[in-house]
């Protein structure tokens, strides 16, 4: 038996809650800029489009878990299912990437969709480019968005 989808949630949650607390908090109180590789976004995705969970009680255990910090920008790197699937394939494969097709399409229609909900916090980048243009581009937001803090 695995663990279903709201345990899965509560976990993920559990986990953001030390992370806010420990580390993303004390930071930001001390001027810093702090990356996540994922974040809430990941977890709305996953756990509510892929897992099928109300979205509206995922956003609300969210926020409750990063305490009200949200992300200043989130980047998506988007790809096809199937050529993400592929370039998975060379790893060794978590509970995620061992799903069916299906539940990433849901995920990544999922993404799309909270890009479209606030399209002016997401970088939406086309994955299928070299690791050079995405670097470019996302370097290019960045340094947008920080050039705005310093002023």
């Amino acid at each position: 038996m695995g663990v279903s989808p709201l345990a899965e949630l509560l976990l993920f949650n559990t986990s953001r809650t030390q992370l806010v607390d420990e580390v993303i908090r004390p930071n930001l109180e001390k001027g810093k800029v702090v990356i996540c590789d994922r974040y809430a976004d990941s977890t709305a995705a996953y756990q509510s489009y892929g897992r099928g969970l109300d979205l509206e009680m995922v956003k609300a255990i969210n926020n409750a878990a990063a305490q009200g910090i949200k992300p200043n920008l989130t980047v998506l790197l988007d790809i096809s299912v199937e050529a993400g699937l592929a370039r998975k394939t060379k790893k060794k494969q978590d509970r995620f990437e061992r799903e069916n097709i299906a539940f990433h399409q849901r995920v990544r229609e999922g993404y799309l969709k909270l890009t479209a909900s606030e399209p002016e916090r997401w970088l939406v980048i086309d994955a299928s480019q070299s690791r050079k243009k995405i670097a470019e581009v996302i370097w290019q937001r960045v340094s947008q968005l920080l050039s705005k803090e310093v002023n």
